[in-house]
């Protein structure tokens, strides 16, 4: 058996708002691959796990790493550089609305460093084809639906072929059906050998696409939760 390869790792971190302790001594460990539910109660620290995980809330006590970055020695200087290792899914998809889906990517891409138009245009074509839209590239997002606009953000996060995607409620403004599509698409980007981390409400997703569940509980990370 081939020794997993770990992607995230938390040991006895202590995570701040301000000077508001949220998550008190959190350790756990993501691996390549691997896809992760995180859940718990409005308020209960997911976003700001999330938000430590990207480099938003810096880490000030234990040790943390995530693709073989070391988040408590991350400089503000080095942000960017981290963020082009993460694939980020937010919940609103925050796509630019003035621009078509293909310069939506090109911003993304030019953004972080790449130049030539062939590259750009390959690569763009790449990652709409693996979340299913492929002819899309010349829609507004106004012209696409909810689980369409979706899978344009996934598509975004996966330009710099990513380690970590780390997906807020990816599936919190879509209907069942289409948030199903949405689950087989990110566990399918996991099989890939992506780490996929998940915050999520939705029970019903959790039980039908079972996975391991990180819970924010009373000013705690539960590293495998069990219903």
């Amino acid at each position: 058996m081939t020794e997993k390869t770990q992607i995230i790792s938390f040991q006895k971190v202590d995570i701040f708002q301000q000077k508001n302790l949220i998550l008190d001594d959190v350790t756990f460990s993501v691996f390549k691959g691997e896809f992760c539910y995180l859940i718990g109660k409005t308020g209960s620290g997911k976003s700001s796990l999330l938000k430590t995980l990207y480099g938003e809330l810096p880490v000030t006590s234990g040790e943390a790493t995530i693709a073989g970055i070391s988040l408590h020695e991350l400089k503000k200087k080095d942000i960017p550089f981290l963020r082009r290792k993460l694939g980020i899914v937010f919940q609103d998809f925050q796509l630019l609305t003035d621009r078509s889906v293909f310069k939506n990517l090109e911003f993304v891409l030019k953004a972080t460093g790449w130049k030539k138009d062939d590259e750009i245009k390959t690569r763009t074509a790449e990652v709409l084809e693996k979340v299913g839209l492929a002819t899309k590239d010349f829609k507004m997002p106004h012209e696409l639906s909810g689980g369409e606009q979706q899978r344009v953000v996934i598509a975004r996060a996966m330009l710099n072929t990513p380690e970590v995607i780390l997906a807020d409620e990816p599936t919190g403004n879509l209907d069942p059906e289409t948030s199903d599509e949405i689950m087989k698409l990110l566990h399918q980007i996991a099989s890939g050998g992506t780490a996929v981390i998940m915050a999520t409400h939705d029970y019903r997703l959790i039980d039908k696409f079972n996975s391991r569940i990180l819970k924010c509980e009373n000013g705690h990370l539960i590293e495998n939760f069990k219903f």
